[in-house]
C-alpha cells in the first residue's frame, strides 16, 4: 500500500513512476483520486499575483497531465492482463471498466441481432435510443423545436435546462446551441 502522506505534486510523481516501473496493477490508497481532487481544489482555491499565479497555474496543469498519465497507464494494465488483483483498482477505475462492459455487452447485442436477422430489434433499439431522453443545458436561445419522439419542446432561454430526445439534444451539442448536463449523486 502507498504511504498515507497527503498528494502533493511529488508523491503523484512517485506514483507514476512506481506504476510504470511494475508490470502489475499496483495497490494505492483507496481515496488516491478523491485526494487528488481535493489537492487540486485547494490549489484553485489559492489566489496569487504575477510569477507565483503562474507557477500554481503550471503545477495544477502538471498535476492533470499526471492524473490523466495515471488513469491510462492502469486502465491499460487492466485491459492487457487478466490476473491483476481486483483489490488494487480503485472505486472510481471500477466505474470507468463498468462503462467498458456495457459497451462490449452492447456491441455483442447488436452483432448477435444483425446475424441472427433480427431487423425489427435492430429498429426498435435504434428508435428507443434516438428517444431516450438526455438531460441538456441551452448555451443560446432557441425556438419551439419538434422532438424525435414527436413531441413540441420549448422555447428555451439562454442557461434553461431540459430532458429532450438524445437525437435533437446530440443536433444541438454538435452546433454549440447546448450542452449535456451530468448528474452527479
Amino acid at each position: 500500500m502507498s504511504e498515507p502522506n497527503p498528494i502533493n505534486i511529488n508523491s503523484l510523481h512517485l506514483a507514476v513512476l512506481r506504476e510504470t516501473e511494475d508490470d502489475s496493477l499496483l495497490e494505492i490508497d483507496p481515496n488516491f483520486y478523491r485526494n487528488l481532487s481535493d489537492f487540486i481544489g485547494n490549489l484553485r482555491k489559492q489566489e496569487f499575483d504575477g510569477v507565483e499565479n503562474k507557477i500554481k497555474d503550471t503545477l495544477i496543469e502538471m498535476t492533470t497531465e499526471l492524473i490523466s498519465l495515471l488513469i491510462e497507464i492502469r486502465l491499460d494494465k487492466i485491459s492487457k492482463s487478466s490476473d491483476f488483483k481486483i483489490g488494487h483498482l480503485l472505486d472510481e477505475e471500477k466505474f470507468i471498466l463498468d462503462s467498458q462492459d456495457e459497451q462490449r455487452e452492447r456491441t455483442e447485442m447488436i452483432l448477435s441481432a444483425t446475424i441472427n436477422g433480427k431487423s425489427k430489434f435492430l429498429e426498435s433499439l435504434a428508435q428507443n435510443h434516438k428517444t431516450k431522453k438526455v438531460v441538456i443545458r441551452f448555451l443560446n436561445e432557441v425556438d419551439e423545436i419538434v422532438g424525435a419522439d414527436l413531441e413540441k419542446y420549448g422555447p428555451f432561454k439562454t442557461e434553461d435546462i431540459a430532458t429532450i430526445p438524445y437525437e435533437n439534444a446530440q443536433a444541438l451539442i454538435a452546433k454549440n446551441i447546448a450542452t449535456k448536463v451530468r448528474w452527479e449523486d
